[in-house]
């Protein structure tokens, strides 16, 4: 961790909705007028798509069926701790982009399923933004939480996971059902091996429950929505946090644990502003009077 150059990881697999949150730090940093560079864990894949699936065939053919985005070495780990590691001790480091589809083709200049070059980050940032699978990786060879200094899990219960992953990679990818499906069952292993145990890492985890029928995610019509949810908010360290004035300020909201709070899910937004505005606005502080 770093006082002069902070840094936020905000850690879920694919489909978990990672990316709403983001745009709700995005929503905060505009208004606070705070200026991150933000950093995407796919920027950190090992192999672009023709050698993702070069590789997966090689390991099929040997008898490897669990091999996945979601696994420890289909990935850069190591840079990405490099990342951390240069930000925090000099504001500086470089990313990359991985271009999924042509709208990003268009804008980046290069062919679906590739790397952009590597890029320094601009200079001039409050913190460093990372959003991706792997933010708070523990192993053998990295420890990515104990650079980041504010951490947060999203993690909706798994059929909801698997309804959200589907209908997305059906409509914005183009896959079928049955493919999103063998991708599920590919990644099992690494779900639980590589993606769960971070969520034991992070400072705040933000879990949506469903309060629907989503007993089969593979022929549900629909996500439920926010109004048909519930949002389980799990502090790692309640000292500090104003359970009271949270409860108060969410209607509908109440504590389930002396560390926890619960809150309806169409009121997500409203609660992550007042969680997490305090606690961005002390990390610039912080690092201000560094």
């Amino acid at each position: 961790m770093s006082k002069k150059h902070p840094i936020i990881s905000v850690t879920g697999s694919s489909g978990a909705g990672t990316t709403t949150v983001k745009n709700t730090f995005d929503q905060i940093f505009r208004r606070e007028g705070i200026t991150a560079v933000s950093i995407e864990g796919d920027a950190f894949h090992r192999f672009n798509r023709a050698e993702m699936k070069a590789e997966l065939d090689r390991r099929s053919a040997a008898g490897q069926s669990s091999f996945s985005h979601f696994s420890y070495e289909a990935n850069e780990l190591a840079e990405l701790e490099r990342v951390f590691r240069e930000y925090g001790a000099s504001g500086t480091g470089r990313t990359r982009h991985y271009v999924h589809d042509d709208r990003e083709a268009a804008l980046y200049g290069v062919p679906p399923g590739h790397f952009t070059d590597w890029a320094p980050f601009e200079d001039g940032s409050d913190l460093l933004f990372y959003e991706g699978l792997h933010g708070c990786v523990v192993n053998d060879e990295v420890n990515l939480p104990r650079h980041a200094d504010l951490k947060i899990g999203v993690v909706p219960v798994i059929n909801l996971e698997w309804t959200q992953k589907i209908h997305r990679d059906r409509a914005s990818r183009g896959y079928t059902t049955e493919a999103v499906t063998d991708t599920i069952l590919r990644r099992m292993h690494a779900y639980v091996h590589c993606i769960c145990p971070q969520f034991t890492e992070t400072d705040i985890n933000f879990q949506r429950v469903p309060v629907v029928d989503t007993s089969n995610p593979f022929i549900a019509r629909w996500i439920p929505t926010a109004d048909e949810s519930l949002v389980v908010i799990r502090f790692k360290s309640p000292r500090g946090i104003d359970f009271p004035y949270l409860t108060s300020m969410i209607h509908g909201s109440w504590m389930s644990r002396a560390n926890s709070i619960v809150i309806p899910g169409n009121k997500l937004d409203l609660a992550m502003q007042l969680i997490l505005t305090p606690l961005i606005e002390r990390l610039v502080a912080d690092a201000k009077r560094a």
